[in-house]
Protein backbone atom coordinates (compact mmCIF):
# COMPACT_ATOMS: atom_id res chain seq x y z
CA UNK A 1 0.00 0.00 0.00
CA UNK A 2 1.53 3.52 -0.98
CA UNK A 3 2.16 5.75 1.83
CA UNK A 4 1.94 9.82 1.25
CA UNK A 5 3.82 11.94 3.60
CA UNK A 6 0.67 14.02 3.27
CA UNK A 7 -3.02 13.48 4.02
CA UNK A 8 -5.06 12.75 0.52
CA UNK A 9 -7.44 15.70 0.26
CA UNK A 10 -11.35 15.44 -0.26
CA UNK A 11 -12.43 14.76 -3.67
CA UNK A 12 -13.75 18.16 -4.95
CA UNK A 13 -17.60 17.99 -5.62
CA UNK A 14 -20.57 19.72 -5.71
CA UNK A 15 -24.10 18.99 -4.50
CA UNK A 16 -26.71 17.98 -6.83
CA UNK A 17 -30.00 19.70 -6.44
CA UNK A 18 -33.01 17.89 -5.58
CA UNK A 19 -31.07 14.47 -4.61
CA UNK A 20 -28.42 13.84 -1.50
CA UNK A 21 -26.31 13.20 -4.57
CA UNK A 22 -22.71 14.92 -5.43
CA UNK A 23 -21.19 15.65 -8.57
CA UNK A 24 -17.23 14.98 -8.45
CA UNK A 25 -15.01 17.80 -9.93
CA UNK A 26 -11.69 16.81 -11.61
CA UNK A 27 -11.20 19.46 -13.67
CA UNK A 28 -12.43 23.32 -14.18
CA UNK A 29 -12.24 24.79 -17.65
CA UNK A 30 -12.98 28.50 -17.91
CA UNK A 31 -13.95 30.28 -21.66
CA UNK A 32 -13.23 34.15 -21.05
CA UNK A 33 -13.61 37.16 -23.27
CA UNK A 34 -17.00 35.48 -24.48
CA UNK A 35 -19.06 38.18 -23.56
CA UNK A 36 -18.57 41.37 -25.82
CA UNK A 37 -19.81 44.41 -22.51
CA UNK A 38 -17.40 42.60 -20.41
CA UNK A 39 -14.95 42.76 -23.01
CA UNK A 40 -15.13 46.55 -23.66
CA UNK A 41 -15.35 47.45 -20.26
CA UNK A 42 -11.94 45.84 -19.62
CA UNK A 43 -10.46 47.87 -22.64
CA UNK A 44 -10.34 44.96 -24.71
CA UNK A 45 -12.00 44.80 -28.17
CA UNK A 46 -14.88 42.35 -28.26
CA UNK A 47 -13.83 40.85 -31.80
CA UNK A 48 -11.41 39.35 -30.37
CA UNK A 49 -11.57 35.90 -30.05
CA UNK A 50 -12.18 34.41 -26.47
CA UNK A 51 -9.37 32.63 -24.47
CA UNK A 52 -9.55 29.75 -22.33
CA UNK A 53 -8.00 28.68 -19.35
CA UNK A 54 -8.17 26.17 -16.35
CA UNK A 55 -8.94 26.35 -12.34
CA UNK A 56 -8.25 23.94 -9.69
CA UNK A 57 -10.99 21.32 -9.07
CA UNK A 58 -10.77 22.32 -5.26
CA UNK A 59 -12.13 25.90 -6.46
CA UNK A 60 -15.79 24.51 -6.05
CA UNK A 61 -17.45 25.29 -3.07
CA UNK A 62 -21.10 24.74 -1.82
CA UNK A 63 -23.69 27.67 -1.81
CA UNK A 64 -23.47 29.44 1.34
CA UNK A 65 -19.83 28.34 2.24
CA UNK A 66 -17.48 31.16 3.74
CA UNK A 67 -14.80 32.22 1.03
CA UNK A 68 -11.39 33.19 2.76
CA UNK A 69 -10.01 35.90 0.91
CA UNK A 70 -6.59 37.76 1.72
CA UNK A 71 -7.14 40.87 4.56
CA UNK A 72 -5.84 43.46 1.94
CA UNK A 73 -8.20 42.82 -0.62
CA UNK A 74 -9.66 46.63 -2.01
CA UNK A 75 -11.19 44.78 -5.16
CA UNK A 76 -13.29 41.48 -4.81
CA UNK A 77 -15.31 41.19 -8.65
CA UNK A 78 -17.39 38.70 -8.83
CA UNK A 79 -19.49 37.70 -12.29
CA UNK A 80 -22.46 34.45 -12.17
CA UNK A 81 -21.36 32.03 -14.75
CA UNK A 82 -22.93 29.44 -16.38
CA UNK A 83 -21.70 25.82 -15.23
CA UNK A 84 -22.28 22.96 -17.42
CA UNK A 85 -21.21 19.58 -16.02
CA UNK A 86 -19.29 16.94 -18.77
CA UNK A 87 -20.72 13.37 -17.87
CA UNK A 88 -18.79 11.59 -20.13
CA UNK A 89 -15.01 11.59 -22.01
CA UNK A 90 -14.80 12.65 -25.59
CA UNK A 91 -11.93 13.83 -28.01
CA UNK A 92 -13.12 15.70 -31.24
CA UNK A 93 -16.75 15.87 -30.93
CA UNK A 94 -18.83 16.74 -33.38
CA UNK A 95 -21.22 20.18 -32.56
CA UNK A 96 -24.24 17.69 -33.25
CA UNK A 97 -23.14 15.32 -30.15
CA UNK A 98 -21.89 17.44 -27.97
CA UNK A 99 -25.05 18.05 -26.01
CA UNK A 100 -25.07 14.00 -25.46
CA UNK A 101 -21.66 14.63 -23.30
CA UNK A 102 -23.79 17.27 -21.11
CA UNK A 103 -24.74 15.54 -17.64
CA UNK A 104 -25.95 18.97 -16.07
CA UNK A 105 -25.76 22.41 -15.74
CA UNK A 106 -25.64 24.91 -12.59
CA UNK A 107 -25.24 28.29 -11.42
CA UNK A 108 -21.52 29.36 -10.32
CA UNK A 109 -20.14 32.66 -9.08
CA UNK A 110 -16.30 33.24 -10.44
CA UNK A 111 -14.16 35.78 -7.18
CA UNK A 112 -11.45 37.66 -8.80
CA UNK A 113 -9.55 39.61 -6.61
CA UNK A 114 -8.10 42.59 -8.82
Amino acid sequence: MTEFVLPLPATASVAVAGSSDRFAVRRIYCVGRNYAAHAREFGNDERDPPFFFTKPADAVVDSGTAIPYPPLTANLHHEIELVAAIGKAGFRVPHDKALDHVWGYGVGIDLTRR
